[in-house]
C-alpha cells in the first residue's frame, strides 16, 4: 500500500524510475549468476590439463576443457585445438578466442553505470515538474492552500529520493561487476 501511494504521489516520473530500477536489478542478477556459473579455479584446471597433456591425451584435455565452465577453459580449448591442427600461431588462436569471450563478460555491465548516472537526472526532472506544479497552483488559485503546495513539493522530493535510492545500488553493482570482469579477465590471461 505504501509503495502504491509513493508511486501516485511521485507522479509519472516515478514509473520511469521504477522501470529503470527493475531493469538494473535484472541486469545485475543476470551477470552475478553468469559469473557464478563461470567461476572456476584456473590453477587446478591448468594442473589437470598439464597432467593429461603429458600423457599425450589431447582428446581427454579437450573433454576436460569442454566440461569446465568459464571463458578461461574455452581459451585453453582454443589453444589445444590450434596445437592439434598444427597451427603455427597458437597465441593467435588464444587471442581470437579472447576476443569472442570478452564481449560476453562485459555485455550489459555498462548499462548499470549508465543507469546510475541517469537516474539522479530523472529524479531532478521529477523535482522540476513538482516545482512547476507548485508555481502553477500559486498562479491559478487566488486562495491556494498549504495542502495543494505540499502535494506538489511532495512529488518533487519523492522523485529525487527514489532516483537516488535506485542510483546508489546501480553504482555499487556496476563497480562490483567491473571488479568481477577484471578478475575473470586476469584468470583468462593466466
Amino acid at each position: 500500500m505504501f509503495f502504491l501511494q509513493m508511486m501516485k504521489d511521485g507522479g509519472p516520473v516515478m514509473w520511469v524510475i521504477f522501470g529503470c530500477a527493475v531493469l538494473a536489478l535484472a541486469v545485475f542478477l543476470e551477470k552475478v549468476f553468469q559469473f557464478h556459473r563461470d567461476e572456476i579455479n584456473v590453477s587446478e584446471l591448468l594442473h589437470g590439463l598439464t597432467n593429461v597433456l603429458r600423457r599425450d591425451g589431447l582428446v581427454e584435455a579437450l573433454t576436460l576443457c569442454d566440461s569446465t565452465p568459464g571463458p578461461a577453459a574455452r581459451l585453453l580449448s582454443a589453444a589445444i585445438l590450434a596445437y592439434q591442427r598444427g597451427d603455427a600461431d597458437v597465441r593467435q588462436a588464444v587471442d581470437d578466442a579472447a576476443l569472442d569471450e570478452l564481449p560476453k563478460l562485459e555485455r550489459r555491465v555498462n548499462l548499470l553505470g549508465t543507469l546510475g548516472f541517469v537516474l539522479p537526472l530523472i529524479g531532478f526532472f521529477g523535482t522540476v515538474l513538482g516545482m512547476l506544479r507548485v508555481f502553477e497552483e500559486v498562479r491559478v488559485s487566488e486562495y491556494f492552500s498549504a495542502g495543494d503546495i505540499a502535494g506538489a513539493v511532495t512529488m518533487a522530493l519523492i522523485t529525487t529520493a527514489a532516483a537516488l535510492a535506485a542510483a546508489i545500488p546501480c553504482y555499487l553493482g556496476h563497480n562490483y561487476l567491473v571488479a568481477r570482469v577484471n578478475a575473470i579477465t586476469l584468470d583468462m590471461e593466466k
